[in-house]
């Protein structure tokens, strides 16, 4: 489907759905990869979390009630956010759910998961609840911080705040350890995924037009999200590549064995379409597609019957 817009580039990259879905990555995977994630998943679970659960302001619905969270970041900062339960049945199971870049100012009350405790936290120096006095806000400042050493970039620290997450919805709600989950959009889908592999707490999850996927790709796509500044930051510093390596989503995908849905858009100024499908398509375990039309746009034909066609195949999926 063709959409209106006002980019100076094409949200599509050039690519047919066809040439999306048969899209095969061809990415150089540093030879430690693998080795620098196990290392920061060990990291992220051996700090102490200093957690703190207390009734939120947040009203909640008829359904689910809401408290604050805090817990520990591993930059000395805090990390905030929300946990939800579900007032009338008892907790079958934990859902951990990411956010876009521009970060949370409230929990989402609408799991797809029946019995899910949440955990929603804000990653390390995105509003409204982690804002960090040393890092960036908006996204596309947000995505260099650090970026000279994959020890330091700051998506390292937001993998990692995911994890302690987890850990810190197991402590607060012991019922909700038989079975995690997954579920992020954009941002979230891009560090979720790159999550993912490492930590087997997660039994499954669900990506929406996830980012960072497919680097080298990226880079020569331009976009009007966060991965504009990378592409523009490395065409002077190309040495940045070999950074960008250890935080591409879809060399995780790669790892990932576990069953995984993804939402991925034809259209989509923000994140390049080609580095969603990438992810999708670099997949090792059991997955799914939903071929969204756009991503990042406000209103396309055929929106509506999308968001309930995908509502209903998560309710399906999780369960």
């Amino acid at each position: 489907m063709s959409l209106p817009h006002s980019c100076p580039f094409d949200p599509t990259g050039g690519y047919s759905p066809e040439q999306l879905r048969n899209l095969r990555p061809v990415i150089d995977e540093p030879a430690d990869f693998a080795a620098f994630w196990r290392a920061t998943f060990a990291e992220a679970l051996a700090a102490p979390l200093d957690w703190s659960v207390k009734p939120s302001a947040h009203p909640g619905n008829a359904d689910h009630a809401v408290f604050d969270i805090e817990y520990a970041g591993l930059l000395g900062n805090r990390i905030g956010g929300w946990l939800t339960k579900p007032r009338n049945t008892p907790v079958t199971c934990g859902l951990l759910i990411g956010h876009g870049y521009g970060g949370r100012d409230a929990p989402d009350l609408a799991p797809p998961v029946a019995g899910a405790a949440t955990i929603q936290p804000v990653c390390t120096g995105l509003p409204t609840r982690s804002l960090h006095a040393g890092i960036p806000s908006q996204g596309g400042e947000h995505v260099l911080h650090g970026i000279d050493r994959r020890e330091t970039y700051v998506h390292r620290h937001s993998v990692m705040d995911l994890w302690r997450a987890a850990s810190v919805l197991h402590e607060a709600v012991p019922e909700s350890r038989p079975r995690l989950d997954y579920l992020g959009g954009s941002f979230g889908g891009g560090i979720g995924a790159l999550a993912l592999p490492w930590d087997d707490r997660i039994r499954s999850a669900y990506l929406c037009v996830p980012s960072f996927g497919n680097h080298p790709l990226r880079l020569q796509l331009p976009c009007n999200g966060s991965g504009e500044a990378v592409r523009l930051l490395v065409q002077k510093r190309p040495e940045l590549r070999s950074v960008l390596a250890y935080f591409d989503a879809a060399l995780a995908a790669r790892h990932t064995h576990k069953p995984v849905f993804v939402a991925a858009a034809a259209f989509d100024p923000a994140v390049p379409p080609a580095g969603q499908y990438s992810v999708f398509n670099s997949l090792a375990g059991p997955k799914e597609l939903y071929p969204l039309t756009a991503g990042h746009y406000d209103v396309y034909p055929g929106q509506s019957r999308e968001d309930l066609e995908i509502r209903a195949a998560l309710t399906r999926f999780f369960a």
